[in-house]
């Protein structure tokens, strides 16, 4: 049943009951496949961020702007390709088009912000969903992460065409994703929840030579 109706929009709560245990997207391969542990000789880590919630908002940017920064304090990004992070870094909305914004949140947060971005949305046009359970985030970090994704991506990863605060909805290992750069030392992987498991194990063997760590 749905939580809240907006005029004729029903949202729901996409989560299952906290009775019924979640698994990551990751959790086969974790359970059942290599998982090499970090070690101070890991040049690039990998970890999976799990459970977060994902939004996508289309509409125009003046109306969303207002609303996002009224319900996360977040104002949208300035520029095409743009991502904006708030204070703690957990709260981000990135670029995907000239309409199109992904907002991620932490867990558990996500049928709330969308219900107080329809508040404050009113009666603008808009589009809102929830496609938390279709995605995952992954992160990588260390001295060689940038390497990593030179062999494995075909867009430009150096540091003068992919500034921090930059996103790109490119191709990597032949899987369509959305690479994101919010800090100097780390790269996020936003990809489709199908998706993972194949990257994971493109991403093992690709940091092989850098002997890649997984944190879980």
């Amino acid at each position: 049943m749905s939580d809240i109706t907006y005029g004729k929009v029903a949202t729901f709560n996409t989560h299952p009951d906290t009775s019924i245990p979640m698994e990551s997207p990751l959790s086969v391969a974790f359970n059942t496949g290599s998982v090499p542990a970090a070690t101070s000789g890991s040049r690039v880590l990998f970890k999976e961020q799990a459970f977060l919630g994902h939004l996508i908002l289309r509409g125009g940017a003046i109306v969303l702007d207002e609303a996002v920064r009224k319900v996360l304090g977040i104002s949208l990004p300035g520029q095409p390709l743009g991502l904006a992070l708030d204070a703690s870094g957990e709260r981000s909305v990135q670029w995907l088009s000239p309409d199109e914004w992904l907002v991620i949140v932490p867990g558990g947060e996500e049928l709330d912000v969308e219900q107080r971005l329809r508040d404050a949305l009113g009666d603008a046009h808009y589009a809102i969903v929830d496609v938390s359970g279709g995605q995952t985030l992954v992160e990588l970090s260390g001295e060689k992460a940038r390497e990593l994704l030179m062999k494995s991506t075909p867009y430009d990863v150096h540091p003068e065409a992919f500034p921090v605060g930059k996103g790109v909805t490119t191709v990597f290992a032949k899987a369509n994703l959305i690479l994101r750069r919010p800090t100097e030392e780390r790269w996020e992987l936003v990809l489709r929840r199908s998706f993972a498991d194949y990257v994971y194990r493109w991403i093992l063997d690709a940091g092989a030579e850098y002997a890649i760590g997984v944190e879980e």
